[in-house]
């Protein structure tokens, strides 16, 4: 069977800790494989700040494929499509239910996470059910569950978070050391985080303009609808999504994220299960 390690996060954005620490699981033989599962939005964090879920999945899938072991981390986009807010149990039993028969799961967290996992949706039965492997973080002791978790006292130390990276771009310091060359150059590319970067002989007009919200659904339509032209499904699912928070009885709106969703599932299936 098939031994799978879950690694939960927003990602936003990904650095090299995360992929460090997916790679050390790796290198160690502790699993086959370890997947990265972007959550569109954590219930237990503030989502201000947050890029659209699918920036965010193409900048994990770009880390991933950067890693040191291409082919056992990879990222996944299964909460993208489960009953939203994202809750872990939600997911493991979704991923249990459709490949419990040939994969084993277990849960990689941070020590920082592990001391507010008592607020997680029924994480009792999370603690009974599945293996919880926990990396240090500084300043958090490892000190819940003694019983029940596997410490990686090891395991690769960070100083830094994705909010600290956010922070740094926010006052214009040097985030080389935190982050991928791939997933900068991306993060340049597209302008986030108040880059100002501009990829030349190419056209941002739509992207710079959807970047900035915009409360008009007509406008948010216009947008998705041109993204879908262009085959850009992350930023023109993000639009019509917007606009369905604005109306969401808007039938187009709607038409347009079931059909994204289809196209998504149909080329990226080995996303929605690991």
């Amino acid at each position: 069977m098939k031994r799978v390690f879950l690694y939960f996060g927003s990602f936003n954005p990904i650095h090299k800790g995360h992929i460090s620490l997916a790679e050390y699981v790796v290198e160690q033989k502790l699993c086959d494989s370890v997947v990265l599962i972007v959550s569109p939005q954590n219930p237990h964090k503030d989502s201000s700040g947050l890029l659209p879920e699918l920036t965010r999945f193409e900048m994990a899938e770009i880390a991933c494929n950067a890693s040191e072991y291409p082919n056992a981390i990879q990222a996944s986009a299964i909460e993208f499509l489960l009953e939203r807010p994202s809750y872990t149990i939600n997911t493991l039993r979704y991923l249990k239910e459709n490949n419990g028969h040939e994969m084993s799961f277990a849960v990689l967290m941070g020590a920082d996470i592990l001391r507010d996992f008592h607020l997680w949706r029924e994480y009792e039965e999370i603690l009974a059910d599945y293996p919880i492997y926990v990396y240090p973080r500084k300043g958090y002791a490892a000190d819940k569950y003694t019983d029940k978790i596997n410490y990686l006292a090891d395991a690769p130390v960070f100083d830094y978070s994705s909010t600290d990276i956010r922070s740094a771009f926010a006052e214009g310091r040097d985030t080389s050391g935190m982050l991928q060359k791939e997933v900068a150059e991306y993060i340049a590319s597209h302008k986030l985080f108040g880059t100002g970067h501009k990829v030349a002989g190419r056209d941002d007009t739509v992207r710079d303009a959807a970047a900035h919200g915009g409360a008009n659904i007509e406008e948010e339509i216009a947008r998705g609808r041109a993204f879908f032209g262009r085959n850009e499904w992350g930023e023109a699912l993000n639009a019509f999504r917007r606009a369905l928070k604005l109306d969401p009885r808007n039938k187009e709106a709607a038409e347009y994220v079931k059909m994204i969703e289809n196209i998504l599932a149909f080329r990226y299936k080995d996303i929605y299960n690991p």
